[in-house]
């Protein structure tokens, strides 16, 4: 039996060396070979079925390594890069993102979403007999708090249909301006840093861009004082395009924060650089969360020659990296924004959410 059994191992050896797996193969084998062997010095009646029980180990050994590794020729790999089809031209490449936060990685193992705990600024249409403070209560904040960000005082009249900007908590909108660090936007709202941080999700000092909106939990303003577009950069007519092809279909005119949604209701479309600028940053997740990153979804940003940054919120793809220098009209990424999909952020449908800061939007209808 020790022959056969030597014979069938030599057999093997040589077979394994055309897999990927033949190191585990060959190792499970010589197991295999010690336990048999010791089981024929103590017990001869074996001799009466070792043909069978080699068929058995041969058989569990070929149905093993077809369940646990991949054939090339038969499966694919997990993980492998979805192609998606730009300008129904060609395929560009587009691997899942391969960092996970904890909370990411939670949700891919559990199915379940990440927390959605509201962490992003919404807008409220007043209804009739709505006041400003029943409207603080009913969101749980502070009065100070929705009047701060929307620029008003305890006397101002509301108007049913008139819509309002609701923090997520007590405190204070802050947009990010060049040269601020987290640490004098603390100081400034006489709030603590690291709540900042913690609150919006960046990572260190360095991780803010210009026209970002942070959240200052708990801070006070130091005087009140409204971000005013009017005030902001000029622009000739012809500065911006439309970043979807045409024709240029708007969805939704302005909104928080000085946004216009473009669409022609599909997924997957084509979304161009409004101007020549930089890309400032890419942001991109596999939460399925409507809140994930603020309700922007994955997004970019891009900042313009003249200061003016713009914004790119439920895509699907990006085609560019951070650093990138981009020309006017350059396909930057893929249209996202379906419901349940990866990065489509706080969305009803496919479509472009395209902010402005720093200057008027000129979408804007």
């Amino acid at each position: 039996m020790i022959d056969q059994i030597k014979k069938r191992f030599k057999q093997v050896i040589k077979g394994s060396a055309k897999t990927p797996c033949s190191s585990i193969r060959v190792l499970s084998i010589g197991l295999f070979l010690i336990i048999i062997s010791l089981a024929c010095f103590q017990d001869k009646a074996l001799n009466q079925k070792e043909g069978a029980f080699l068929a058995q180990v041969s058989g569990a050994l070929q149905s093993a390594e077809e369940s646990l590794f991949l054939s090339p020729n038969t499966k694919n790999w997990g993980g492998s890069p979805e192609f998606l089809l730009v300008e129904n031209s060609s395929l560009k490449g587009s691997a899942p993102p391969t960092t996970f936060s904890p909370q990411v990685l939670g949700a891919l193992v559990t199915g379940n979403t990440t927390d959605d705990s509201r962490k992003a600024i919404i807008e409220y249409i007043v209804e009739d007999g709505d006041s400003l403070s029943l409207i603080a209560s009913k969101f749980n904040i502070s009065l100070d708090t929705l009047l701060w960000a929307n620029s008003l005082t305890k006397s101002t009249a509301i108007q049913p249909g008139q819509k309002l900007i609701i923090l997520p908590v007590s405190g204070v909108i802050h947009h990010i301006k060049n040269g601020d660090t987290i640490s004098q936007i603390a100081q400034n709202y006489k709030a603590d840093a690291d709540e900042i941080l913690s609150f919006n999700n960046i990572s260190n000092e360095g991780d803010i861009f210009i026209g970002d909106i942070v959240i200052i939990p708990g801070g006070t303003m130091p005087a009140p004082k409204a971000v005013s577009v009017s005030q902001a950069v000029p622009l000739a007519d012809s500065y911006f395009i439309c970043p979807i092809a045409a024709p240029c279909r708007i969805t939704q005119g302005l909104h928080w924060y000085n946004a216009i949604d473009f669409s022609h209701g599909k997924c997957g479309e084509a979304i161009y650089a409004a101007a020549a600028g930089t890309v400032l940053k890419v942001k991109l997740t596999s939460s399925t969360s409507k809140w994930a990153y603020d309700g922007a979804g994955n997004h970019i940003s891009i900042l313009h020659p003249n200061g003016v940054v713009t914004t790119y919120g439920h895509l699907s793809a990006s085609l560019v990296e951070q650093g990138d220098t981009v020309s006017q009209g350059q396909m930057i990424a893929l249209m996202g924004g379906e419901p349940g999909t990866p990065g489509a952020g706080f969305s009803t449908g496919c479509h472009l959410h395209f902010g402005v800061s720093g200057a008027r939007n000129p979408f804007a209808y």
